[in-house]
Order: C-alpha cells, then structure tokens, then sequence
C-alpha cells in the first residue's frame, strides 16, 4: 500500500471514530423566517394558517421563504399569531 492510500485509510478511520464519539464535523443552520415560527407556534398547517390571514397559501409560501413581504395590515396580524397563538387556534375551529 503507497504512502497517499495508507494516510487515506488512517483518515477515512479516524472519521469513522468521529462519526462513533457523535462529534460532528460541520453542523447546518436553517433560519426559520418569523413567518414560519409564527405559523408553528400556532400549530396549524399552511392552509389553515393562510386562510385565517386571509392570503393564499402561495402568498404564506412566499412570505415564509422571504421572497415577499406581508403587508402592515399582515405583519400586525402575524405578530399577534406570534404573541398569542392559541388566539388563532381559537379561530381555526
């Protein structure tokens, strides 16, 4: 075995061992937007959650994945989905 493959197989063991401790070598963060955290605390599902703001869910899509922005009107009505969820909850029923 040539110098390259044995230092190859000494790092691809170490890894392994790693990977056994649960060390990680990189770690991934996703940002979740305010509008996604503020649907999730209220515990309903995107359609229900839109039909509620009165928007479509594409709109709530949009708006979760930052390629738009809700409007005054929505961003008052988010906060208030974000500050008290289970006044939502209440409504969707």
């Amino acid at each position: 075995m040539d110098k390259e493959m044995a230092q190859f197989k000494a790092d691809l063991l170490e890894s392994v061992r790693q990977m056994k401790r649960g060390e990680a070598a990189r770690k991934t963060v996703v940002p979740v937007s305010p509008v996604a955290m503020a649907r999730s605390k209220s515990g309903l599902s995107q359609a229900q959650f839109a039909a509620l703001m009165g928007v479509s869910v594409r709109t709530l899509q949009a708006w979760e994945q930052g390629k738009r922005n809700p409007s005054g009107a929505a961003q008052t009505l988010l906060r208030i989905a974000d500050e008290a969820p289970a006044v939502l909850r209440k409504l969707a029923v």
